[in-house]
This record gives C-alpha cells, structure tokens and sequence, in this order.
C-alpha cells in the first residue's frame, strides 16, 4: 500500500504535456485564466513625470535660497490636459496625476503654501524632483510583466489595462469528465425510494471543477454493471482531458471501476496509506488520465484536494507550487495511532489554534462543511492538546 508522498509522486510523474491550445480574449472575461506568452510593456508607467499630490509646480532656481518667496500663479494644471512651458518666476497650480510642466522640476504640497488666488508663497525648503513621479517609474517600455502560465488575478488585469493591453491569449479551460456510480443515487430534488441516498458527489466534483476554472463534462449517473461502466469511460476519454469517477474503486462485489480502468488502459495504483480515501484508483483509458474516487463524499473531497487538484493545476499549464502547512495547536487528542496518514476536518478558531469536528466518518459531508482546514496527522503518531501539526487551510488549497 503506498503512503501519500509515493501515490502523490507517482501520479504527477504521469502527467501529461501542459495545454498548448490557446484563445483570445478580452481583459474582462481573463480573471482566472492562465496566460500562454508572457506579455510586455508597450509604454512606460507613468507616461510622463507627473504630480503626487496637490500643489504647486515651480523651478527651484526660481526660488530664494534659505527664504520662503512668492511667486505668481501663470496656470492650472489638472490631470489629464497637455502643460503648457512654465513661465521663468512663476509657478502652476496643479493636482494629483496631471503632468508635469516643462521647465518644472518641483511639487511643493498645497498644505506647506499660502495663496491669496493670484500669488502663491512657497516654503523655504523646497527640493529638487520632490512630489514628482518619474515617467516609467512604475514600469519601462519593453518590460516584462507577467510571465506565461501565471494565473490572472483581479490586479493582473488592472496592471495588462495599465499598460494599454486589451486582449490576451489565454490557454484553454481544462474539460473534465464526471461519472458518478451507484444504483443508489438519485438527484436532489428528486423524491427518495427505500434504499436511495442523494447523489452528493456529483455536485460537490462539479463546485470544485468551477473552483479551478476549469470545465465539467458531467455524464450523470451511470449502472452498477461492467458493460456500463466500460461505456461511461470510453465515452469519457472521447470528449475530456480527464476523468473522475466517484464510486466503484474498493473491494465490493458491485464495485466495477477498477476493473473497468485495467482492462481499457492502465491501472497506475489503488489503495493507499490513506484515511480517509484509501480505496482511490489512477490509471489512464484510452490515454486520457482517469482518477477514481472514493464514493464516501468526505473521502472525495479529501482525495480530490490532495491528488487531483495538485494534478489539474499542472496540466492546466499553471505555474504553480503547492502551499506550505501551516504549524498550529490542537486542542484535540490523537490517543490511537494508525499506519495511514490522516486528514482531520478542522476549524481554525479566533485563536488560530484548531478545534476538530467530532465525528470524523468519511460519510460525514457535515464536517467538510463546518470545517476551514485539513490538520494531517503523520501515520503511527499519537498527540495531545497543545501539540503542533501541519495544517493545510482550504482557502490556501483554492486558486
């Protein structure tokens, strides 16, 4: 039975070449993409030396050495008009952002002047290029910005307009197939019969899939018999770049995933050191990449957020390195050590210590609901309240 590292190790050697199919879009549908070329700067940042505050614009050698002077008021300068030269002995009125005169070298704050509407006095220790934002002093012309494979964020968006950049090109959304099992399920909003349970799984794959930007092929619900089972996955590997089943993968008489995967293609590993999630299969059909996932819906979302997200991230083309644990405080107990790495549902409390949830079934939804982090307890270990451990906060899991 393999541990975490090693199934974790395995499955991203089996990735395959990131994306390369691109599309052109528009700066306002790009917040979560991921960018194909690095993009560079066509203009400098700011365009020209401009003001950082509201003020006065002068010369400094206009001014008097060691004594405060004034001068007369020869413009107004708000953002967004074309200076005119500032005239010798003079000096401009001029506002946050507007560009600065020819001929001036200075911004004097309007709180350090006094004014009496036509002239202005000008305090004794002016400097040279103080208040004044140099042309490029953001970003030069020519410069890289943003490399290829960054995920773009709300500010990237804001830094490609800054720089006149409308349009990007983008890799393609990720199309992942769902394929949920059981005889048992049946689609909320539906009425139950005896022996039916909600298909929970579907849904909670389909949220996380958008989570990642990336698209669902959802195949519903399929049989509990080969001949389906082989159908469902075949169909899968035509249309998506990857498949996740739910259901099917442990050692029961009805459970035909497995098999299913090992006579279409290959069937990487099952069964890991892991709880809960220890019946999760890897192989690929037809050469697509097919994870299958436990059918307890805490077991999923475990799985899916310590094996599959990792997996996807990278053939999405993202640059992208997994988060660091966090080290915090249980005020918990581990008094049975098991041989499987653990993840407990946990909330991180106002303290930033963490409290678990009491029932810890991998059946139980309710504690992926209630709780913001995974804390992992290494295999064969026992702890006590106080002890620290490597906590993964869900909110550093998600992009």
């Amino acid at each position: 039975m393999l541990t975490v590292a090693q199934a974790r190790q395995k499955i991203l050697a089996a990735l395959p070449a990131p994306l390369s199919e691109t599309e052109t879009l528009p700066l306002q549908e790009c917040p979560g993409r991921v960018l194909a070329e690095p993009q560079n700067a066509g203009v400098d940042v700011p365009p020209a030396d401009n003001s950082a505050m509201d003020g006065y614009a002068v010369d400094t050698a206009s001014l008097t050495a060691g004594e405060e002077t004034w001068l007369p008021v020869s413009q107004r300068l708000p953002a967004g008009i074309a200076p005119q030269p500032l005239q010798p002995h003079t000096a401009a009125r001029i506002f946050t952002g507007a560009e600065i005169p020819p001929n001036a070298n200075a911004v004097v704050m309007q709180e350090k002047c006094e004014t009496d509407g036509e002239q202005v006095r000008l305090p004794a220790d002016v400097a040279p290029q103080q208040n004044i934002r140099l042309r490029g002093q953001d970003i030069h012309s020519g410069q890289q910005i943003l490399a290829a494979g960054q995920l773009l964020q709300p500010q990237d968006i804001g830094l490609l307009a800054s720089v006149g950049i409308a349009e990007v090109n983008v890799l393609r959304r990720l199309r992942i197939a769902v394929i949920s099992t059981g005889d048992e399920l049946v689609n909320p909003g539906q009425p139950l019969a005896p022996g039916q349970i909600y298909n929970s799984n579907r849904f909670q794959l389909s949220a996380l899939l958008q989570k990642l930007n990336m698209q669902t092929v959802d195949l519903g619900n399929i049989a509990d018999d080969p001949a389906s089972t082989r159908a469902a996955l075949i169909a899968a590997a035509a249309q998506a770049d990857c498949i996740l089943t739910t259901g099917g993968v442990s050692v029961g008489e009805e459970d035909y995933v497995k098999q299913a995967v090992a006579d279409l293609g290959r069937l990487e590993l099952w069964r890991l050191a892991l709880k809960p999630g220890k019946p999760l299969a890897f192989g690929d059909v037809q050469g697509t990449p097919v994870f299958g996932l436990p059918g307890n819906p805490v077991s999923t979302f475990v799985t899916f957020m310590i094996f599959v997200r990792p997996y996807l991230l990278q053939m999405q083309g993202l640059d992208y390195q997994e988060p660091r644990p966090e080290q915090r405080r249980i005020n918990f107990a581990v008094t049975k050590a098991s041989f499987r790495q653990e993840y407990k549902r946990v909330r991180i409390n106002d303290a930033g210590t963490l409290d678990a949830y009491a029932n810890q079934s991998s059946g139980v939804l309710s504690s992926i609901a209630w709780a913001n982090a995974f804390a992992v307890i290494p295999p064969d270990t026992t702890l006590a309240p106080g002890d620290e451990v490597a906590t993964l906060p869900f909110a550093s899991l998600f992009l």
